[in-house]
């Protein structure tokens, strides 16, 4: 149903090889299973591949047996992380169709927003890895590359 390949704008992706229905379970975010602390310990040491879980615990899918850790952000996206239980499942939010690269918004909070810049080329992006809720709270670009996340008016196609 999936392979990894090239992305358009991020290293390696995550695409559909068939036509993927909405509400489909594409796959789950797999790793090891750790405390908070443990988490902080290794994003300080720069594992970008840490996903909130729970209260109490993260998983780390840094490992190359998750294959979902090639999904990558998109202001605009395909799927959604759903959480059932103690599994994290990446579930298809429309239809795709064959080719098209499967991404979802890895929806940051405010903290050290600008650490984390976006390049999805989405018609509609906030310039950041954000989750939507915190768009209307960071300022609006200036000059070249303005998105279109605060209205008409955007070059970021």
């Amino acid at each position: 149903m999936i392979r990894v390949g090239p992305s358009g704008w991020a290293g390696q992706g995550l695409f559909a090889t068939e036509t993927i229905p909405a509400g489909t379970r594409v796959l789950p975010y797999q790793g090891e299973r750790i405390s908070k602390a443990e988490s902080q310990r290794r994003k300080a040491n720069g594992n970008n591949y840490i996903f909130r879980l729970n209260y109490a615990w993260d998983i780390d899918g840094s490992s190359l047996e998750n294959t979902a850790r090639y999904l990558n952000h998109s202001c605009e996206p395909n799927c959604r992380a759903e959480i059932d239980r103690e599994t994290i499942w990446l579930v298809a939010e429309r239809t795709i169709p064959p080719g098209e690269e499967l991404c979802f918004n890895y929806g940051f909070d405010l903290s050290d927003y600008e650490r984390f810049p976006c390049r999805c080329k989405a018609r509609v992006c906030c310039g950041y890895m954000l989750a939507r809720e915190f768009w209307g709270q960071i300022p609006q670009p200036r000059g070249e590359g303005t998105f279109s996340a605060w209205g008409e008016g955007s070059d970021r196609e």
